[in-house]
């Protein structure tokens, strides 16, 4: 018997705008607006960030001001209302919860992995705790150990270890860079292409 089908999905770029992204446009601060479609390693894109939020004094409570005037990707609530008709979906993110909730709502509250923020008294972000360390790899390698199939989708660096450890990993709307290094990865460019490949994966 073929075991059941699980899409592990990333969150921003796949199904919500880059946060990091539109607190950039909020603020003018420029170099907010790397993400890991641009650095590969996570630890020094992050302290890279914090370190900027407290040079510009930028508390959770800003950053948290952004996301809630930001909704889904278009098509993308509608894409995972319907790939969940079909299969499970687990969201795995390098985001935090304490960014991620109120999107959560808008998306019709699916199952989310992701990661901690740590603040201080005066509501400054001064570091976070991962869930655990390369934690969208090895969720997909304990998903499989236990008897799922597994289709991923990202679109950045930090996806990449996803797809790979994926029976079937692919790429949406990823940038030129990503392409270039991982060609082996199919690549997807709207919600509707996406649905029915994992349909026809799900088989």
């Amino acid at each position: 018997m073929t075991p059941p089908l699980i899409l592990t999905s990333d969150l921003e770029g796949v199904l919500i705008p880059e946060i990091w992204i539109a607190v950039a446009e909020k603020t003018g601060i420029a170099a907010l607006r790397r993400t890991t479609r641009d650095v590969p390693d996570y630890d020094v894109l992050m302290r890279g960030r914090l370190a900027i939020l407290r040079e510009h004094g930028l508390t959770l409570a800003d950053i948290q001001a952004v996301i809630a005037t930001l909704d889904p990707l278009p098509g993308a609530a509608a894409f995972l209302e319907q790939v969940r008709d079909a299969m499970q979906v687990i969201i795995v993110s390098d985001t935090f919860y304490e960014f991620a909730a109120p999107l959560m709502r808008k998306l019709a509250m699916p199952t989310l992995f992701c990661h901690r923020l740590l603040t201080d008294d005066a509501g400054m972000i001064d570091g976070y705790a991962l869930r655990l360390p390369d934690s969208k790899t090895r969720t997909v390698e304990a998903l499989r150990q236990i008897g799922f199939r597994i289709a991923a989708v990202g679109d950045s660096y930090n996806d990449t270890g996803m797809l790979g450890a994926a029976d079937h990993g692919i790429l949406f709307c990823p940038p030129d860079n990503v392409i270039a290094e991982f060609p082996w990865f199919p690549v997807v460019r709207d919600h509707a292409t996406l649905l029915e490949r994992l349909l026809a994966i799900r088989g």
